[in-house]
């Protein structure tokens, strides 16, 4: 049975719980493998509303197991809230496993995240000031904690002394702030052990296992193409790998074993944070999509930047992550417009470009060439099959699949779990 990748076309918010709803019915895993309590997953399920922020959105599905993955950086103190708030609505969170190997947020950098921004000034990142920069920083200079490490105190208070050796040097010398106890650390991060031991599992050899017998696993990603550390906006970008490879880095499924690449794409453009983003809409126009699209962050409740739908990035996305599948959400937000204009070029200095520019310069500077499309003013949200949209909500569908050149085998028109108009089936 398959290894399905879900990853986000944009900046993030695309609406991916609601393609993890989609096929929820046939999975059995569904694997965080990126990022941590910086981004969340929205879902909606009859008239409850659900918003995860470090857990994967399976955790929502009966029958499914949840798996956070090594690749994932882990703030405990949000987890056991995270846990804790979905039991008390009633929600089963027993089957949670998370990897031995996944790294953990400590306390000195969620500090240097927040003083390190402030320093920045005009050239701030847009980071969430939650450590997770610091913490992927950490893993890759070899000075991390990992969850294991809480099972070995004396392991732990190693490492931790070793990390503020120079992260004090840095907080007093340079920021102005008070060091941090090496006591202050270890007694916080040791206070979840006992909870978290049961969680803990070699989560790889899972999956292994999950899939030789036959299981579906789903591999689902936190932000997006265009925020990952590699193929993003650098350095408006996340700290981790939110494409299609890094779903095999940060679970230990090899690519051999993927067989779909879904990628959910918002019928317009979003984002959250600093960085170019030519299709962004100013003033009334932005605030009467951002209003339209309820678009605040999951996480942090910031107003997103809005805009139009962005073909270029489309076509990047389906590149670099192998898309087999698009999932289009939010064409509904997208009702009264007319006409509805999608980008499907950029000039820059004079000259057109039909892909990504090369250097972040130019990027930067592209100015979107645009099409428009005949728009529509029924309510859509109702629509079941495509041909339960109007002509013209077909047509933007269909033409967005042949710019981008994937097909788009489902249509979200509406927040709810079942407002989905189904194409094809995404699980062959």
């Amino acid at each position: 049975m398959p290894a399905i990748v879900l990853v986000g076309a944009q900046w993030g918010d695309e609406g991916k719980g609601k393609a993890t709803d989609l096929i929820g019915g046939h999975l059995d895993y569904v694997v965080k493998f990126n990022g941590g309590n910086n981004a969340g997953h929205t879902v909606v399920i009859g008239d409850e509303t659900y918003a995860l922020h470090l857990l994967p959105s399976g955790i929502l599905t009966p029958g499914v197991t949840p798996v956070v993955g090594n690749g994932v950086v882990i703030d405990l103190g949000v987890l056991f809230d995270e846990l804790e708030a979905l039991d008390a609505r009633g929600v089963d969170v027993s089957s949670l496993v998370i990897s031995a190997n996944a790294h953990l947020i400590p306390s000195y950098n969620r500090v240097l995240d927040k003083v390190t921004e402030r320093f920045l000034g005009k050239r701030k990142i847009g980071t969430t000031g939650r450590g997770i920069g610091p913490t992927y920083a950490d893993k890759m200079a070899r000075v991390g904690l990992r969850v294991q490490d809480l099972f070995d105190e004396k392991i732990l208070r190693q490492k931790v002394e070793g990390a503020l050796d120079q992260k004090n040097q840095l907080l007093v010398k340079v920021y102005n702030r008070r060091a941090v106890s090496v006591d202050e650390v270890v007694d916080e991060l040791m206070s979840y052990a006992d909870r978290l031991r049961p969680m803990v599992t070699d989560t790889g050899l899972l999956l292994a296992k999950a899939l030789d017998a036959g299981e579906t696993v789903l591999l689902e990603a936190g932000q997006a193409t265009l925020l990952d550390v590699d193929h993003g906006t650098y350095p408006f970008v996340t700290s981790s790998n939110a494409t299609s490879g890094g779903a095999c880095t940060g679970s230990a499924i090899p690519p051999t074993r993927i067989d779909s690449v879904i990628t959910v794409m918002k019928a317009y453009t979003t984002r959250v944070g600093e960085g170019p983003f030519p299709t962004e809409l100013h003033g009334e126009e932005g605030d009467r999509l951002r209003k339209a699209g309820g678009e605040f962050g999951t996480t942090t409740g910031r107003p997103r930047r809005c805009g139009w739908l962005d073909t270029v990035i489309g076509r990047y996305a389906v590149r670099v992550n192998g898309t087999t599948d698009f999932v289009l959400t939010k064409l509904d937000v997208l009702t009264g417009y007319d006409p509805v204009p999608v980008c499907v070029g950029y000039e820059i200095d004079g000259v057109r470009h039909d892909e990504m520019p090369l250097t972040q310069t130019e990027f930067h500077h592209a100015v979107p060439i645009f099409e428009y499309l005949e728009g529509w003013h029924e309510d859509i949200t109702e629509a079941r099959t495509l041909s339960d949209l109007p002509a013209a909500a077909r047509r933007y569908v269909e033409t967005v699949e042949q710019m981008c050149g994937a097909p788009i085998s489902a249509v979200g028109v509406g927040p709810g779990r079942d407002q989905i108009v189904a194409v094809r089936d995404l699980i062959r």
